[in-house]
């Protein structure tokens, strides 16, 4: 067997774990926030009851606002941004920093989520974040699977960097909308 030979036998498999990878991620937030109790007293930076859902509301729309960033960028770098022009050199560095400020934002407000509320289906609302929130870093992982891979499709890395944003767009659309529009308190 040729050394060519044995490269295309081991990408299927390659593939299938990148496939499988992001799948397992959002699976395993889904069942850990349904099988650990939930904790509803438990705090944000020292935010508790109502200052700490008015604090992930006001993290989680930081977060949107870099999403929406991160989407401009993303289309300015691949020239899809209308009347923008080509993009410097330093659009893809700071496409990728504000990339990590986003995930690294993200997590104080998913462990309070997951930990204090685990997954919950009381209602469609509750549903809809409960799942949005259970993909979230599933999607995130296939995103950055695909910005290595130099083997996918023109279409995969949009198609992955839109999904991103789509359930950044919902989280905020089911919690922090939601607060900020004067619906109870608690999620």
């Amino acid at each position: 067997m040729t050394e060519h030979t044995g490269e295309r036998k081991r990408r299927p498999a390659r593939m299938m774990a990148g496939f499988l990878l992001p799948v397992a991620v959002a699976v395993g937030v889904y069942v850990f926030g349904r099988t650990h109790t939930p904790d509803y007293t438990r705090g944000l930076f020292g935010q508790h009851g109502v200052g700490v859902i008015d604090l992930k509301a006001r993290l989680g729309s930081a977060l949107m606002a870099l999403a929406v960033v991160q989407l401009l960028l993303g289309l300015w770098m691949y020239r899809r941004l209308p009347g923008a022009g080509a993009a410097p050199h330093r659009v893809q560095p700071t496409h990728r920093l504000i990339g990590l400020l986003a995930f690294l934002l993200s997590l104080p407000i998913a462990y309070q989520c997951v930990i204090a509320y685990g997954v919950e289906f009381s209602s469609s609302r509750v549903a809809v974040h409960s799942i949005a929130g259970c993909l979230l870093y599933g999607v995130f992982v296939a995103k950055v699977l695909v910005v290595r891979s130099r083997r996918l499709p023109g279409w995969a890395l949009p198609a992955a960097g839109g999904a991103l944003v789509v359930v950044i767009a919902l989280l905020w659309y089911t919690a922090a909308l939601w607060f900020f529009a004067g619906s109870a308190p608690g999620f």
